[in-house]
């Protein structure tokens, strides 16, 4: 077996890889992986004594985590990027890396001043009328000081993320490690494909790549801005684009509370909260298709009138997004749940993800109606509805349904939401705070106005084809008189194959000549002609739909 030493550049780095997952008990992994010249290296035994301890005190799930904090930044983020993939991990891997935090030892202040400084092209007292020595909070990423800017409005409270210096460097660095990791383990290890190591550090790498630029942040926050303008309850902090660049983020001070503080110390309304958050968090989700990704505890800030709570959300990094297609699908799905219909939900599902094989339908869908009964025979309000959907997703990835990431950080944005919002309002019902935003979506879906532009959508889609289809026939008859039109069957000798397939061209050309002549005549000015050009279209119809019987029948 190659090592994995001439794959790789930075071998110090992959030296200290090797020294972890042995302190922790996996050298035989690294072993697999072709560490064999370090594995001679005698300085490694207590490594490899401690890893047996940890192999006996710990368990599997536990020393990967372990791994990931020793590792750094890079691998902690990675960590905190599988703990969303409840398809490929099992449910104890996903707890415990949860767990994962990047609070790690601030940097010094001069540090901090510095990177400012040479980002924003100004010394701190030309900003700043005060900029707080003392960070609010430090990360592997990022650490955050609060600070008083300048402004020709008036000062204005502020907060300050600045970004660690060298540290795009080293990510960067590690990102490149890994994917090289990645491959190498693919290739050697063959029941690692279960996990999609290739795939999960693809994901990580965009995920860190818009999360070390602060521009985007600032960009996520104006959009939330825009799409929560005039709502009730959601609070966005303004951006400071004049002292911003893309390693420093200057944002509004949200003067609030932690979500337990200003309900255990200032008399807030635990389950006007509860309410308030999830209601904002559907609408991201389900109405705008972008949606913040992270909205644990430490994320959300309480402000305005204990009775009358507003949700602030900060550190808006971390996003998804979904595509019109995939948030009305993901919304076929929710109603299918409502509903209660096991079949709907399996072919919603079965529409979001992408098949990677032949899959036993009858199967699946008997996967499914198992896995729904178990939740949707409760009452509304008794269902988890971020387990059920965790549930659904391993169940389609055991029959080959490979699901969007997009759509599992769907199910980690719910889940984090409605775990705060059970433990301050236990009686919360997710389903039924979701319910007058599929209500309201559904009537704007089958609103006349919108069923007639996608009406006017699909037959401008028509016209396109039956514009395209003269020069596409044309190069078929071209094919067939120059002789390079082959029909090819799995048994040649069986006539009625051919004869069928013959059969199905004819009505197919039949049925195209309609609706390219229906198409044209319906375009043009004259009432007259869209009239008999209508009758057009609906004749093929009429005669594919025929033709498609009569087929049936033989």
């Amino acid at each position: 077996m190659a090592s994995i030493l001439t794959a790789v550049r930075d071998i110090g780095r992959l030296r200290e890889i090797y020294v972890v997952l042995v302190r922790h008990g996996f050298g035989e992994l690294a072993q697999r992986l072709g560490f064999n010249r370090s594995s001679k290296d005698e300085s490694l035994s207590g490594e490899t004594e401690e890893g047996e301890q940890s192999k006996s005190k710990h368990s599997l799930a536990e020393r990967v985590r372990l791994v990931a904090m020793d590792l750094g930044p890079s691998f902690v983020k990675l960590g905190q990027i599988a703990s969303t993939r409840p398809d490929l991990f099992p449910e104890t891997w996903i707890v415990e890396l949860k767990k994962l935090q990047d609070e790690v030892s601030p940097l010094p202040f001069e540090d901090i001043e510095k990177q400012v400084e040479t980002s924003l092209g100004a010394t701190l007292d030309e900003l700043f009328e005060s900029f707080d020595e003392e960070p609010l909070a430090a990360a592997s990423i990022a650490q955050v000081h609060r600070a008083v800017l300048a402004h020709p409005e008036g000062s204005k409270e502020v907060v300050v993320k600045v970004q660690r210096p060298n540290i795009a460097g080293t990510v960067a660095r590690d990102v490149d490690l890994l994917h090289t990791l990645a491959r190498f383990v693919e290739r050697t290890i063959p029941e690692s494909h279960i996990y999609q190591p290739t795939a999960l550090v693809e994901q990580f790498d965009q995920a860190i790549t818009s999360e070390l630029d602060f521009v985007l942040e600032a960009d996520n926050a104006l959009r939330f801005q825009r799409n929560f303008e005039g709502h009730p309850h959601a609070v966005f902090p303004l951006v400071y684009k004049d002292a911003s660049s893309k390693r420093v983020l200057t944002m509004e001070f949200l003067d609030g509370y932690k979500v337990y503080d200003a309900i255990d110390e200032h008399g807030f309304d635990g389950p006007a909260i509860a309410k308030a958050s999830t209601g904002i968090v559907i609408k991201m989700i389900f109405e705008d298709g972008f949606f913040h990704a992270d909205p644990h505890p430490g994320n959300i800030i309480i402000l305005g009138h204990p009775d009358r709570p507003k949700v602030g959300l900060i550190d808006l990094g971390m996003v998804g997004r979904l595509t019109p297609e995939m948030r009305r699908k993901t919304i076929d799905m929710m109603i299918a749940a409502i509903r209660q219909d096991h079949e709907a939900l399996a072919d919603a599902l079965y529409d979001i993800g992408t098949p990677t094989k032949k899959i036993d339908m009858r199967a699946y869908r008997a996967e499914v109606a198992f896995l729904a009964d178990k939740y949707l025979n409760k009452p509304l309000k008794e269902i988890e509805l971020s387990a059920m959907i965790s549930d659904l997703v391993q169940g389609a990835t055991k029959y080959g349904l490979e699901i969007p990431a997009d759509f599992l950080l769907v199910g980690k944005a719910l889940m984090t939401i409605e775990g705060i919002g059970k433990e301050i309002h236990p009686e919360l019902d997710v389903f039924e705070e979701a319910r007058p935003y599929f209500m309201d979506l559904l009537k704007q879906r089958y609103a006349p106005e919108r069923v007639a532009t996608d009406m006017w959508r699909g037959l401008e889609r028509l016209s396109t084809a039956a514009y395209d289809l003269p020069q596409q026939m044309r190069e078929v008859l071209d094919d067939l008189r120059l002789g390079r039109l082959s029909l090819r069957t799995h048994d040649p000798e069986d006539h009625k194959m051919v004869d069928r397939l013959g059969r199905r061209i004819f009505a197919g050309l039949v049925v195209a000549t309609f609706v390219f002549s229906g198409t044209w005549l319906v375009s043009g000015e004259s009432v007259a002609l869209q009239y008999v050009g209508g009758l057009m279209l609906a004749f093929g119809v009429v005669w594919m739909f025929w033709h498609v019987l009569l087929d049936l029948r033989r």
